[in-house]
C-alpha cells in the first residue's frame, strides 16, 4: 500500500483480568480497503473490532485515525464529544443484531434522518428526501418510510441499519458478523448489496466474520486470529487459496470438508 493508513493500531492489547481478549496487535487499514478479521469463536476478533471502533478501550497500545485534513490522532485521546462526532460522521458500525444499531420504536425514515440531524441537518424536506433515496438504495420500498423496524424482516432491518450508517458519507465502516443469523438467500442478497455499496462509495471497512465465504466476497485483505493474536495476514485470495499458518490451513480445510 502507498500513502498513509486511514486507521492504524500499534501494540494493541485488551485484557479481562487474567483472560486475553487480544494481545500485541499491529494492524493498518488504508482508504478504500476492506479488511476481514476471521477466526473461531473466542479468537479475539470482536474484542479487536470494538477496540478499533473506540467502543472498548485497550489495556495498552495506540490506535490512530487520519482525519479528512490529514492529521493522525489517537482516538482514545480525543474528547468524548469528538469521538461521538467521529462515530456520527466519518464512521459507521453495522451490528450483527440490527436492533442494536437501530431505534426500533421510531420509523425507518427517522432512523436514517436522525443521523443526518446529528450532523446539523435541519430542513425536514431534505432530510426526508435523503431518507427516501437511501431506503431505495438498500432495496427497501420507499412506501415503508413511516413504518417502524419492528414490522421489518431480519434482512430488511439489516439493510435499514446500513442506510442509517451510510447516509452521512462515512470513510470507514466497522461490521460485526453483518450476515450472521440470516437465511442463506437473505445473506446472498445482503452480501451483494454490501459489495456494491463498498465499491461505489470507495469505503474502507473492517469486517469481523467466522464465514470465510463472506470474507472472500467482501474483503481485499484477511487477518487470521487465534487466541487473541494475529497469526497470518495477506491478500484474501492468497490466504484462502494457499494459507501458510497451520491454524489458517485448519480453518480453510474445515470449510472445504463441510
Amino acid at each position: 500500500m502507498t500513502g498513509e493508513p486511514l486507521l492504524a493500531a500499534t501494540g494493541v492489547t485488551r485484557l479481562y483480568g487474567d483472560h486475553i481478549g487480544c494481545i500485541d496487535i499491529d494492524l493498518a487499514v488504508w482508504p478504500g480497503e476492506v479488511v476481514a478479521i476471521v477466526g473461531e469463536s473466542g479468537s479475539g476478533k470482536t474484542t479487536l473490532l470494538k477496540c478499533l471502533a473506540a467502543r472498548l478501550p485497550p489495556s495498552s497500545g495506540t490506535i490512530t485515525y487520519r482525519s479528512r485534513d490529514g492529521a493522525a490522532e489517537d482516538i482514545y485521546r480525543l474528547s468524548e464529544a469528538a469521538r461521538r462526532a467521529l462515530m456520527r460522521t466519518d464512521w459507521g458500525f453495522v451490528w450483527q443484531d440490527a436492533a442494536e444499531g437501530l431505534r426500533m420504536t421510531v420509523s425507518a425514515g427517522a432512523n436514517v434522518g436522525e443521523r443526518l440531524m446529528a450532523t446539523g441537518a435541519r430542513h425536514y424536506g431534505r432530510i426526508r428526501s435523503a431518507a427516501v433515496d437511501w431506503l431505495e438504495r438498500v432495496e427497501i420500498d420507499a412506501r415503508r418510510i413511516d413504518d417502524d423496524p419492528r414490522s421489518f424482516s431480519g434482512g430488511m432491518r439489516q439493510r435499514l441499519q446500513i442506510a442509517r450508517n451510510l447516509v452521512t458519507g462515512p470513510r470507514l465502516v466497522f461490521m460485526d458478523e453483518p450476515t450472521g443469523g440470516l437465511d442463506v438467500s437473505v445473506q446472498a442478497r445482503l452480501l451483494d448489496l454490501l459489495g456494491t455499496l463498498v465499491r461505489e462509495l470507495g469505503l474502507a471497512a473492517i469486517l469481523v466474520t467466522h464465514d470465510l465465504a463472506v470474507a472472500r466476497l467482501l474483503s481485499d485483505r484477511i487477518v487470521v486470529m487465534k487466541e487473541g493474536r494475529i497469526v497470518e495476514t495477506g491478500l484474501t485470495d492468497r490466504v484462502l487459496d494457499d494459507p501458510s499458518h497451520p491454524y489458517s490451513q485448519l480453518l480453510v480445510s474445515s470449510v472445504l470438508q463441510a
